[in-house]
């Protein structure tokens, strides 16, 4: 796509004078200077090069500005480190090749916030929020924990603040930094119960130290979260059973599930809360409920969760193949348990819970057939029962539990 390999120079709020050497000598070097109208204001007259500024959107407009302008020395400008929620990615992804790249970092806006608070870098959480929905901020909160949240612009910080209201987290300590390492470097504090400031500078990063109010919910990072965290009509996979079919299902970083059945979302949502690059799709026939799933990811911190309005099997088609395949509803819809299954790569589990002696039926046949495990879960719960204490138990759950197996291979 380019004669030369493309150079990207990170730039910082100081403009010209914070850059390195190296990074001063490419740019006066550059025939093209590609990049958003900020950066490029930066630049001094000596930078003689062409200037090209960021179309929008901008991913789409990479390839073709790259190749048109193969045969020039292109320099492209990026915010503090270009590989660091930055066009650095693009360019790999688009160029194909890292040899095709020189990058040559600035200090980002999270090592100068880190530097002017004293926080360590290693044990502070980041996000960005630069096209991103806020509600991601809401899987980070933890008592205690330190958070910089790189901003979409000057009406984040009061955002960000409405969102710790309203998860339980309104004593939690807020810094907003702007202009990091400029000379309009500023800084502005509160909590988010009382945060006082208007909107101010659209280049900022907001710093949060979480504190839970008293009585908030508490909700941990391992599967099974409290039913009362979900919104729901008693459609939902309760917490003791809800724990053991994620561990059935065993999440890891970058894999998708299917949720069919969704119900109220509880599955594919603790899915995707297990890993900030876990991908879930919920099937569920019944738009309230679909709408209500929607509404219980916002709030649980994965509002990236694909909801899908339809029944099984009709509404698999056209997914992506799924890693794994959770069935927690329609099991004798015809075709719906068999297409899930054909549509697992080898390698991929498929979980299926039921409570009826029809279902039961059918996962006992799939055991037979396709090995796994099949378990009968039963959980029950201490109640009053008149003046003492008795036992109360839920319906029984069946799981069966598989790993397709390679081509070839007999099943288990």
């Amino acid at each position: 796509m380019t004669h030369h390999p493309v150079t990207v120079v990170g730039v910082g709020a100081d403009g010209w004078q914070g850059l390195a050497p190296a990074s001063r000598e490419a740019l006066l070097a550059a025939e093209v200077l590609i990049g958003g109208p900020r950066q490029l204001a930066l630049l001094p007259p000596e930078c003689a090069g062409e200037q090209v500024a960021w179309p929008s959107p901008l991913r789409p407009a990479v390839p073709g500005l790259l190749a048109a302008h193969a045969a020039r020395r292109v320099c492209v400008l990026a915010s503090g480190d270009p590989m660091f929620f930055g066009i650095g990615r693009t360019l790999v992804d688009v160029l194909g090749d890292p040899a095709r790249l020189r990058v040559l970092p600035h200090p980002s806006s999270v090592s100068h916030a880190c530097a002017r608070l004293g926080w360590p870098l290693q044990d502070t959480d980041v996000l960005s929020l630069v096209g991103r929905p806020l509600g991601t901020v809401a899987a980070a909160l933890h008592p205690g924990r330190r958070l910089l949240l790189l901003s979409a612009d000057a009406r984040t910080p009061a955002a960000v603040a409405a969102l710790l209201r309203e998860r339980g987290f309104g004593p939690s300590r807020m810094t907003v930094l702007e202009q990091l390492g400029g000379d309009r470097e500023a800084q502005a504090e509160g909590t988010a119960d009382d945060w006082p400031h208007p909107p101010g500078d659209p280049l900022n990063v907001v710093a949060v130290e979480c504190r839970r109010a008293p009585g908030a919910p508490r909700l941990p990072l391992t599967p099974g979260l409290p039913d009362e965290a979900f919104e729901h009509d008693g459609q939902l996979t309760k917490r003791h059973v809800r724990a053991a079919t994620l561990a059935a299902l065993a999440p890891a970083p970058g894999e998708l599930l299917w949720d069919v059945g969704g119900g109220s979302g509880s599955i594919g949502i603790e899915w995707m809360r297990a890993h900030p690059a876990c991908r879930a799709v919920t099937v569920e026939r019944d738009p309230v409920r679909a709408g209500r799933i929607a509404r219980n990811a916002e709030a649980l911190g994965v509002p990236g969760l694909r909801v899908v309005t339809g029944a099984a099997p009709g509404a698999l088609g056209g997914l992506p193949v799924p890693d794994a395949v959770f069935v927690g509803g329609g099991l004798t819809a015809p075709g719906a348990l068999d297409a899930c299954w054909n549509a697992l790569p080898p390698g991929g589990r498929l979980v299926a819970n039921t409570v009826t002696l029809e279902s039961e039926a059918l996962l006992t046949d799939r055991y037979r057939r396709h090995g796994g495990e099949l378990t009968r879960l039963a959980v029950a719960h201490a109640v009053p029962v008149g003046g003492f204490t008795g036992w109360r138990q839920a319906m029984p759950v069946t799981q069966w539990s598989v790993v397709k197996p390679a081509q070839g291979e007999p099943d288990a």
